[in-house]
């Protein structure tokens, strides 16, 4: 094993639709996954057609996979983070803020497919 690595809402996307590039990085690494990226995994089982099924692969998921929650550290980690986007004029969606902040709190590299990532200073990224 390589280590930890913490992954964003697309990664897990890309493992449930069984990308390639994904399930071998994953097979190499423990994975983690924030309970904001939970939450957008659920938001979007909830409103797609097939509901039930997607809940039940996301609890399977997130059973195999450890959960970092939010506490008080990363609250001062996503202050800093979005103080220094906004002064550079390069806002990100909140929640992917929040996902830096837990990211840099715990010194874990992010996996994620999202080019906006590369705003926030000091963050690992892995380009899954």
């Amino acid at each position: 094993m390589a280590g930890r690595t913490l992954l964003d809402t697309t990664a897990v996307i890309a493992l449930f639709a069984a990308d390639k590039t994904v399930c071998e990085r994953i097979a190499q690494t423990d994975v983690l996954v924030s309970s904001t990226v939970l939450g957008e995994l659920y938001y979007g089982a909830l409103k797609s057609a097939r509901s039930a099924a997607n809940l039940a692969r996301i609890e399977e998921f997130a059973a195999a996979a450890g959960v970092v929650a939010c506490d008080g550290v990363t609250a001062r980690h996503y202050a800093q983070i979005e103080d220094r986007l906004r002064s550079k004029g390069r806002p990100i969606p909140e929640n992917d803020i929040w996902i830096a902040a837990i990211a840099m709190q715990h010194r874990l590299p992010l996996a994620t497919r999202d080019d906006h990532f590369k705003a926030v200073d000091g963050l690992s990224i892995e380009n899954w």
